[in-house]
This record gives C-alpha cells, sequence and structure tokens, in this order.
C-alpha cells in the first residue's frame, strides 16, 4: 500500500512539473497556440435572451463547440446537435419595428421567426438564391432580393410580387430589325391590297383589346452590364433606389503554389495594385407610379469639383485638372428613411477619400441638399463609426422623424452627433481626447451604448448616454478591454474580457453601474498560468514634436551586460496595441517575454498611425510612411538609452506586415539606430501593394509618386549597414512573395552583406503552422544573441 502511494505520489508531482512553464523557450510558446487554452469567442444571445450562445473548446479539442449558458445559470453547457440545428442566425436577421419577428436567409432561402411562440416559418422554398431579407415599412411584408431584383411577400395571404426588373439592354423592337427594302414592301402591300388593310387593322385592334385586359408590366430597368446593388423601398413603397457599378477590367496579380497534391505549381488569383482603374458608381430612383427612372444628381454637392491639396506638388498637373474642371467621382449609401417616409438621408464618399457627405435626399426630383461634411486633406474614413470603405455608412440612422446620429471626428476624436434634418441644427453629444466605438441605440431609441477609452487610451470600458447628451454612465468597471454583446431586452451585459497577461474570457454582469461582472468561464491552462506574465507597464514619452507616445514596457530584472534592447512594431498600421487588453500579437507578446527573461528591454510602441488616439495622430503619416511613425521608433530609443542605460549600439527591431515594413525603413533609414532588424511579411514597395489602403495614405502612384518614392524601402535599400534578416509566407495573398523577392534582387544589386531571406513555402500572410512560427522565431532570436549581445 505504502508502494502504491508513493507511485502516485511521484505521479502527480511528474505531471505538475510537465505542466510548469519554468523557462520560455520558442519551442514552448510558439506551439499550436491550443497549449495556451482556448477563449471564448463569437459570443450572441438567443432571440429571446434567455441564453448566451458562444464558441469555446475547454478540452483542447480538434475544433470548438458550441456552450450555452443562462442568466440564471453559468455553467457551460455543450450545445446539442438538435438545439444548433433551431438557432437562428444574427448575422444579415432583420427586426420588425415591433421587435417581435425577425426575418433572415439560410441557405438561399428565407424564414421568418417569430419570437413570442418560438415558432420559424420558410417562407421560401427554391432552387433560386433569395437574400438580403428586410421588412417593409408597415411589417406587413418581407422583401427580398432574388437575381438582383427587389421582391415583396406579403405575411397574411402569402402574395409574391416582383417590384423590379433588371435586364442588361432595353429589348428591340422587332421592326427595328427589318431591312430597309423589307420595310419598303410591306409598305406597299398595305398601299396596293384592301385584304391587307383589314388584316392589319385587325390586328392592332385585337393587341388593344388585349393590351386593356393584361396586368401592367414591370418597367424594365436596364443595367448596361453593369452590377446591381443597394435596392432599396421607400416606405411608402412608391419609389425604389438602386445603385449600378461598372467593374474595372484591371490587371490581377497570381500567387504560385509550390507545395501542392499534384506535384505541380499552381497560381491562385490574387488582387490587383494600387493605382488601378476603380469602379464606376451611379445611383437611380425608379418612381412606380410615374414610371419613370432618374439618377440622383451629385453636380451641385459642396465642393464635387476640389482639387486634393497634394496637387500643388505637381504644377503641371494641377495646370491640367483646374483647366479640365471634372466632378470628383463618388459612391453614394443609402438612402436611410425616417418612419414616417418624409425624409431620407444618403452618405456620399468621394472616391479619392478627402470627403464625406452626409446629404438629404429628395426623391422626387433626385436632388441632394447638404446636412454635414467631413473633409480632410489625408483622408477621411477609418475611425470608430466612419466607414473605411466606400461601400458603407457608417454609425448613422434615425432618432426619430425628425432627428439622426452620426459619427464624426470633426473635433479630432471620432464622437457623436446629432441633427435636426428641418433646420440642419446639429449638437454634439460626447466630446473629449477618446473614441466612440461600437455605437448602439436602444430598442426604445432613448439610449446609446458604446465603448470607449475615457479613463486611459489602452483601458476601454462600456457606457451608456441619453440620446439627448449629458455625461456619460460607466456600465463596467475593470480596467482592461471590455467586449460587450447587450442582451435583446437590455438587462445582461455578456462581457468578453481580457487584461495585458489574462486572455479573454466570458463575464456576465447585469446592466447596471458599479454591478459586479461575474466569470464564467476560465480557458487558461495550468501550463500558460504557471508562468508570471508580465503586467508590462504603459508608459508615455515625447516625440520630437511635442506629443505624448505610449508604448508598452518590459524591463528586465537581470540586464544582460551588454545591455540591449528591442523594439517591437505592431502591424496594419492602424491598429491599436498598447492597451490593458490580451494582445492579438500574442506570439509576439510571448516573445517579448522571453527576451525580457534573457535580459534585453523591449518596447512596443503605439507609433503615428495607431489607432485609439484621434484624428491627427491616425493621418500623421498621410504622404509619407517611415516618416513620424518610424522616426517614434528612434525617438523610443532615446527614451530608452537616457531613461534605463541602454546601450545604444545593441537595438534590434522586429515587427510584421506594416511592421515589417517599418523594420525595413529603420534598417534602411536609421542604420546608425538600428543594429538589426528581422522584418516579417514586409511590403517592400508601397506602389505593389492593394488599393483599398494604400491610396487612403499616399493617393495613387501616377498622380502622386513622391509620396511612394518617400515610403517605400527599395528606394533606400543602399542605406543597410547593419543585419537584416527577412521572413516571408511564399502563399502571402496580402504582401505578395514578389515583394521580398524585388528587394532581394535590389540588394544583389547593391552588393549588400549581412542580409538573410526565409521563405516559407505553405505560409500565406498569418502563419498557421507551428513548426513555422517556431522556425521564423528561432532565426529572430538567434539573430539578436549573435547580434546585440556582443
Amino acid at each position: 500500500m505504502k508502494k502504491l502511494f508513493t507511485l502516485l505520489f511521484i505521479a502527480v508531482c511528474t505531471n505538475t512539473f510537465a505542466q510548469r512553464l519554468d523557462t520560455l523557450t520558442i519551442e514552448k510558446i510558439m506551439r499550436d497556440p491550443k497549449w495556451i487554452g482556448v477563449a471564448p469567442s463569437d459570443i450572441k444571445w438567443s432571440d429571446d435572451g434567455k441564453k448566451i450562445y458562444f464558441k469555446w473548446n475547454p478540452d483542447n479539442t480538434f475544433r470548438d463547440a458550441l456552450y450555452s449558458i443562462t442568466p440564471n445559470k453559468l455553467i457551460p453547457q455543450k450545445v446539442s446537435d438538435k438545439e444548433r440545428g433551431e438557432i437562428t442566425p444574427t448575422d444579415g436577421s432583420k427586426w420588425n419595428q415591433a421587435h417581435t419577428l425577425k426575418v433572415y436567409s439560410y441557405g438561399g432561402d428565407i424564414y421568418l421567426e417569430n419570437i413570442k411562440s418560438g415558432k420559424t416559418i420558410q417562407l421560401t422554398r427554391t432552387t433560386d438564391n433569395e437574400n438580403l431579407p428586410t421588412f417593409n415599412a408597415d411589417g406587413s411584408a418581407v422583401l427580398f432580393i432574388k437575381a438582383d431584383n427587389l421582391y415583396a411577400l406579403k405575411l397574411n395571404g402569402g402574395e409574391l410580387i416582383q417590384l423590379t426588373n433588371f435586364v442588361a439592354s432595353a429589348k428591340k423592337d422587332k421592326t427595328d430589325e427589318e431591312t430597309e427594302q423589307a420595310k419598303w414592301l410591306k409598305q406597299q402591300q398595305l398601299e396596293l391590297f384592301d385584304i391587307i388593310k383589314l388584316d392589319d387593322k385587325n390586328k392592332k385592334l385585337d393587341a388593344e383589346e388585349k393590351k386593356k385586359f393584361q396586368p401592367k408590366k414591370i418597367k424594365e430597368l436596364v443595367t448596361d452590364g453593369r452590377n446591381v446593388d443597394n435596392v432599396e423601398l421607400s416606405p411608402d413603397a412608391r419609389y425604389i433606389t438602386y445603385r449600378l457599378i461598372k467593374s474595372p477590367e484591371d490587371k490581377y496579380t497570381n500567387v504560385p503554389n509550390y507545395v501542392t497534391a499534384s506535384g505541380y505549381t499552381q497560381d491562385i488569383p490574387n488582387r490587383t495594385k494600387v493605382g488601378g482603374p476603380q469602379p464606376v458608381c451611379e445611383s437611380f430612383i425608379y418612381d412606380t407610379q410615374l414610371d419613370s427612372v432618374y439618377s440622383i444628381n451629385t453636380k451641385n454637392i459642396v465642393g464635387i469639383k476640389d482639387l486634393p491639396d497634394y496637387v500643388k506638388d505637381y504644377p503641371d498637373e494641377l495646370a491640367e485638372r483646374t483647366k479640365l474642371n471634372e466632378d470628383r467621382k463618388v459612391v453614394i449609401n443609402g438612402p436611410i428613411w425616417n418612419a414616417n417616409g418624409k425624409h431620407a438621408i444618403v452618405v456620399v464618399n468621394a472616391i479619392d477619400n478627402k470627403d464625406r457627405w452626409i446629404m438629404s435626399l429628395d426623391v422626387e426630383s433626385g436632388a441632394l441638399s447638404l446636412l454635414d461634411r467631413q473633409h480632410n486633406d489625408a483622408w477621411v474614413g477609418g475611425a470608430p463609426g466612419i466607414a473605411d470603405d466606400w461601400y458603407s455608412t457608417g454609425s448613422i440612422d434615425w432618432l426619430d422623424n425628425d432627428h439622426f446620429y452620426y459619427q464624426s471626428e470633426a473635433s479630432g476624436y471620432s464622437h457623436i452627433y446629432v441633427c435636426n434634418i428641418n433646420n440642419n441644427d446639429k449638437k454634439q453629444l460626447t466630446s473629449g481626447k477618446w473614441e466612440v466605438q461600437n455605437l448602439q441605440l436602444s430598442h426604445d431609441k432613448k439610449t446609446f451604448y458604446f465603448n470607449a477609452n475615457i479613463d486611459h487610451p489602452g483601458d476601454y470600458q462600456y457606457y451608456r448616454l441619453a440620446v439627448s447628451g449629458g455625461e456619460p454612465v460607466k456600465l463596467t468597471s475593470v480596467k482592461g478591454d471590455n467586449d460587450v454583446s447587450l442582451s435583446p431586452d437590455e438587462k445582461w451585459l455578456a462581457i468578453r474580457y481580457s487584461y495585458s497577461n489574462k486572455p479573454w474570457e466570458l463575464y456576465l454582469q447585469p446592466n447596471k453601474p458599479g454591478a459586479k461582472a461575474v466569470q464564467v468561464t476560465r480557458s487558461t491552462s495550468a501550463e500558460f498560468n504557471s508562468y508570471a506574465w508580465r503586467d508590462a507597464p504603459i508608459i508615455t514619452f515625447k516625440n520630437r514634436y511635442g506629443s505624448e507616445v505610449y508604448a508598452r514596457l518590459y524591463l528586465p530584472k537581470n540586464p544582460d551586460p551588454a545591455k540591449p534592447a528591442v523594439v517591437f512594431v505592431h502591424g496594419a498600421g492602424y491598429l491599436q496595441n498598447v492597451m490593458y487588453a490580451w494582445s492579438y500579437y500574442f506570439r509576439e507578446t510571448m516573445f517579448n517575454n522571453m527576451l525580457t527573461d534573457n535580459g534585453y528591454t523591449v518596447l512596443d510602441i503605439d507609433y503615428s498611425g495607431s489607432a485609439g488616439y484621434g484624428r491627427d495622430w491616425r493621418t500623421a503619416i498621410y504622404r509619407h510612411m517611415g516618416g513620424k511613425d518610424l522616426s517614434d521608433q528612434v525617438d523610443g530609443v532615446k527614451y530608452l538609452v537616457n531613461t534605463y542605460g541602454v546601450n545604444p549600439k545593441h537595438v534590434g527591431i522586429y515587427g510584421g506586415s506594416y511592421g515589417g515594413f517599418m523594420t525595413l525603413m529603420a534598417m534602411f533609414t536609421a542604420p546608425d539606430v538600428f543594429k538589426s532588424g528581422a522584418g516579417i511579411r514586409s511590403v517592400t514597395d508601397w506602389a505593389h501593394y492593394n488599393h483599398e489602403y494604400t491610396a487612403d495614405i499616399l493617393n495613387e502612384p501616377y498622380n502622386d509618386e513622391n509620396a511612394y518614392r518617400l515610403s517605400s524601402p527599395i528606394y533606400f535599400a543602399d542605406g543597410l549597414k547593419g543585419n537584416l534578416l527577412m521572413l516571408h509566407g511564399m502563399m502571402d495573398q496580402n504582401v505578395n512573395f514578389q515583394d521580398i523577392v524585388r528587394l532581394t534582387q535590389r540588394l544583389i544589386e547593391l552588393h549588400k552583406e549581412n542580409w538573410w531571406l526565409a521563405p516559407y513555402p505553405v505560409e500565406d500572410h498569418a502563419f498557421e503552422q507551428p513548426s513555422s512560427w517556431t522556425d521564423e522565431y528561432k532565426r529572430i532570436y538567434k539573430l539578436f544573441q549573435e547580434t546585440l549581445k556582443n
């Protein structure tokens, strides 16, 4: 018995020690992330508000499973297959005004759910694809799109009515196709023979009689081969608005896949490059009562002919474009109708990204009247609530028949505004050096709910605010990132919460200020919890322009004698990483802990261009990426040297995507500051990146060549002095592998040394294979160990 106890004790101890993470290594931290524990995700309430559903994987199985809890029972239960099949989709679903019925599409058919009875009815059962369902103004019918056309299905009686008839081209009258000779012969027959005259007269009478009794045909709406979208019905069912989009012909890149099942290289069709032709959009109104079609008139939009400010740097171009005096191309989104159908508003976005107009639409004439204009000589869009693409309205809707709300960063930060459409009287409801995110209006339209970083740029709490204004009321209270899903009855907050050194977990809290949030899930593994992950303090330092720069600082307890430091640069450009939250870059967070364990000081900066700090910080990189964003890194190094005694000759830098781009710019243009750098999936030449991201910041290469020359590392490769490691996935469909190949050839031709390229044949932009992550970071760590400690 004693021997058995001893064996059991040894087994338990062995298991305990096996789960401990005393020393961080690349192999340990770059394993399949399931070793950390799988955090809850995709949190959604049931339509009746009785359950919270979420994906979770507490047992670290092959796939996440669906779990649920109720506000009264916080023990997660795995959802059965039967219940999963009964859950109605939330994406793309629409409610009626009373919030009693919900309509949604699934598998190409339309379904109607009655919330009170819990019953769901399948409204369509066809082989066609019916989608984008919604309710008409009074809730008596369901509107949906099939083959680009708008249909109405009456709920009482089930009558199906086709409302539009889009055709590629107008039908030709057969007589139009006849030759002149054939027409002449017909006329001669009518002239010579009475029997032909009589027959022709009878045919005309028959046609007229049939026309009287035939149902009225739906007007053909000619698209001329353009794509149809944004089809909307006015509340009084008289007007139908729609948009036609002409897709451009442009050359697409191909990404070769070398490791295939067939053994042959296969090309993956990819994307276009910045500056290529863009879609041309035109919006129309169909007056069903008058059976007439006319376009929405953009000619009188204030500033429609304004030239971008940067053109003044190109005198010849300025003169030519001034002479042409052309209207700028725009995209119209909406309309958004008020409840009584008296007013409609649209959001108009300039294709050149410099303007966003909110306008009142007169559907009788197609005229637009200005309500609000957001202009920026850099670019508009991308801030919270302000769409960063042409085809979205952002946060905007009606409070009542006379007032609508929207977000604007006119004050320098994205805040809530309310406008009276009758007199254009505007009121700013929120203000301060913080931003409103995830704005939501309550069902009774009396309260706003939103996230905001009021207390600190990196601390996101959940607030409520009366639509009349006042002080925001804080509902959550735990420092960190509180991502909230509000229950349908607005009584509960399902909170996905994380902190700097604590991954995401699910909490539940009553919708009351000061209420306690109760933790529902505990996802992290014993092995992960056994290591004391640093709560790296968020510090600030002044950059050379006098602005406060926020950064995470990792200080070693036992600095290496060489006093080395590493700067980590987050990706995406417009992204906030310096937060009291578990980082999207969790692998890099763990790697930074490992570096610190080994005597490095590590700095992680929210440089110019990062999210969370307002308009001027967001657009500080306009026309010069690798300018102020890079000088923030350089000023950060100076701060480390002056404050913490870091050796200025032993500083490295690394990052991926935009962080990889910054690493290249640092190594090429600040070679005396950074001894070594690791650039991962780096942009090397912005002229070869996509249009959607790049044109906002640098305009187009053929219009603003100077901006591309200033911002692209390939033009500065001759400045390389230190040690450069480049790592790139060969199947990268975001930053194509071609990018790093072109830079490689440039380095070869410049006779540069001390650079290495590590290609990863099966990886896209975001690596997936643990073996690739491990190899990648082994190389990065080796680079720093060999070059920054001696």
